[in-house]
């Protein structure tokens, strides 16, 4: 849903670097998919076709804080 967001932050040699991605259009929604010691986060369409991903290595990663688009908005 649209406004859908993730924040990544990942230890990059001594400071942490924050990553976000974004559900940027009406009807994409972000995903987080964790595999073979990677955590992949894409921002995907209605259909399934993923616009954008972002690959991790899940030993560098920090926090991961999925936040959902803010219900009140969606409806009005």
């Amino acid at each position: 849903m649209k406004g859908d967001w993730v924040e990544i932050v990942i230890d990059a040699g001594g400071t942490p670097r924050t990553y976000e991605v974004k559900a940027t259009r009406a009807g994409r929604r972000v995903e987080v998919a964790t595999r073979r010691g990677l955590v992949e986060v894409s921002e995907v369409t209605r259909s399934g076709s993923a616009v954008r991903t972002a690959r991790f290595m899940s030993s560098r990663i920090l926090a991961l804080v999925e936040h959902p688009a803010d219900q009140r908005k969606a409806s009005a």
